[in-house]
């Protein structure tokens, strides 16, 4: 099992469970959405109505949420236990159910993960087993960055099934960066009718000669958003979506010129940028930009329910703000000391807007310049000092250091990976990933909500190119996300490979196209086309 359970064993249970014509699920209060889900991956995999019932001896999938549970296991803990009678499923919460069911769907083996029956008339056995089992953190969170490539709804949803199998269950939505504004404001309309699409991609690193010379582009509708969201809270995922600013804007400023600093260029000028880095183009920090984003936020919390919102914060290049009048007046009125400052009282009135809302917010580990937002939280992703300096200061953190858990970073030193991005990062090295820093005394390790694989989509232009990034790496990860591991060196990464030989099979079978041991396949590699590879070790800082 991927990830690997706290408390696993085999139990003499007379040849275990078979699963049937005859075999109902029983679903208790609360447990309505698993069983639903359980009935149709389940039944389509199998050919099997199960159908809802009470069922007798040897027929019976019994789900139930137990309170009393949740004191030692919390609301996504559960206990699965299955013998020759029946399989019971019993969670803290709704949430520890559903977990339950994942495990349940790895014991039918690989054939469980496809969309219809490849053996008809075959036996599907349950071994006799029981499982207890809790996650270690209650963030255990991918990004997905679909504003430097879009993904279609269609590919959103398959990423939510794919985190669902791996029981991660934040998903960070990228939606809004320097090329591409990919969510839709109804009272803002050129945000997606301009800012949606560029008339060509940088192919490669930034440093890439190589240019497709065709639109890019596609947006989300707010009801695409709805069913995302609904989607995801059926799978026990939190949708947590992202407005970069004041950095990362050139898209929102190429659809309404007047956001940028008009006293510096000419922003009527620009357009959504079509390559990578970081632009120069940043919001200018007016009473008019406020006031814009604000009208973003308030369409946007009526689409997210998320306890919280991710308004970026990182990159935001300051020399536009130094060569503006306006800006320089702007700090001086504001009494702050420079242009750092000047970002933190930006993020700052945002923490304050969005905490008058019930809301939290959270953002890149640059909101720590000039002073650390009240209340906010922080993606810790230079490293671990932003996490640490945080946590110390008593603000949470989700820590998703680059060095550590950047997908988009290649994943072999070998001459035919595609587009080599900075540093080596194998299998192994995510699987002894640590989330929580030594450094921090058990007080301010309280502070670490969990950790977060990222997934920067500059040079993967495909759903092909996101499965080869993303996977095998995610399946390490979610062992570090939710399994109580040993210390990083002592961790037994020979038993986690002897797991995933079966855990490729059901990549196979969900159709996902993760980097095989042995290498890139033929058509994965992209042979040409100009990365940007570091060599050696990364610092571990």
């Amino acid at each position: 099992m991927i990830p690997a359970p706290a408390t696993w064993r085999d139990i003499d249970a007379a040849g275990g469970f078979v699963i049937d014509e005859a075999t109902v699920i029983d679903a208790g209060p609360g447990t309505e959405a698993t069983a639903r889900w359980l009935r149709g991956v389940l039944g389509a995999a199998t050919g099997l109505a199960l159908p809802p019932g009470a069922g007798d001896d040897g027929e019976t999938v019994r789900l139930r949420v137990q309170p009393e549970d949740a004191g030692h296991l919390g609301p996504e803990g559960y206990k699965l236990y299955v013998n020759g009678d029946d399989i019971t499923i019993h969670g803290g919460g709704p949430a520890g159910v559903f977990w339950g069911a994942q495990t349940l769907r790895q014991l039918l083996g690989p054939d469980a993960f496809r969309r219809a029956p490849v053996a008809p008339g075959r036996q599907w056995l349950v071994p006799g087993t029981f499982v207890e089992d809790t996650p270690r953190f209650r963030w255990r969170g991918l990004m997905l960055d679909v504003a430097r490539h879009f993904m279609p709804k269609e590919g959103v949803l398959r990423y939510l099934d794919l985190m669902a199998a791996h029981k991660l269950n934040v998903f960070h939505f990228h939606l809004t960066d320097d090329q591409g504004w990919r969510v839709e404001i109804k009272r803002y309309p050129k945000l997606t009718e301009t800012g949606s699409w560029r008339a060509r991609t940088k192919f490669g690193h930034r440093a890439s000669p190589l240019w497709e010379e065709k639109p890019h582009g596609g947006y989300y509708t707010q009801d695409d958003i709805r069913e995302i969201v609904a989607y995801a809270a059926e799978r026990h995922i939190t949708v947590v979506p992202e407005i970069d600013v004041p950095g990362h804007s050139q898209a929102a400023i190429a659809a309404y010129p007047e956001l940028g600093n008009t006293d510096v260029i000419d922003t009527t000028s620009l357009s959504v940028w079509d390559s990578w880095g970081i632009s120069l183009n940043v919001l200018a920090p007016s009473d008019n930009t406020l006031r814009f984003y604000e009208g973003v936020f308030e369409e946007l919390l009526e689409l997210f329910p998320s306890e919280f919102i991710h308004i970026g914060g990182d990159e935001c290049a300051k020399e536009q703000w130094r060569e503006s009048p306006f800006v320089q007046a702007r700090i001086a009125e504001l009494g702050l000391a420079d242009e750092d400052e000047l970002q933190s009282w930006f993020i700052g009135h945002f923490d304050t807007w969005l905490s008058a809302r019930g809301r939290r917010l959270i953002g890149w580990d640059e909101i720590l310049e000039g002073g650390l937002a009240d209340g906010a939280a922080v993606s810790s992703w230079r490293g671990y000092q932003g996490g640490i300096a945080a946590a110390r200061a008593g603000h949470d953190v989700v820590m998703c250091p680059e060095q550590q858990v950047y997908l988009d970073y290649r994943q072999d030193a070998g001459a035919d990976e595609p587009v080599p991005i900075a540093y080596v990062r194998t299998l192994e090295d995510v699987y002894r990933f640590e989330p929580v820093p030594p450094e921090l005394t058990p007080e301010e390790a309280a502070h670490v909500l969990g950790a977060q694989a990222n997934v920067w989509t500059e040079v993967m232009e495909d759903q092909g190119r996101v499965d080869y990034q993303t996977f095998p790496r995610l399946a390490a990860f979610a062992e570090v996300a939710w399994s109580p591991l040993t210390a990083p060196a002592e961790r037994d990464f020979a038993d986690f490979e002897r797991r995933m030989a079966v855990h490729y099979r059901r990549l196979d079978a969900l159709g996902v196209g993760y980097r095989p041991p042995a290498g890139p396949l033929p058509w994965q590699r992209r042979p040409g086309v100009l990365g940007r590879p570091i060599d050696g070790p990364p610092p571990n800082r």
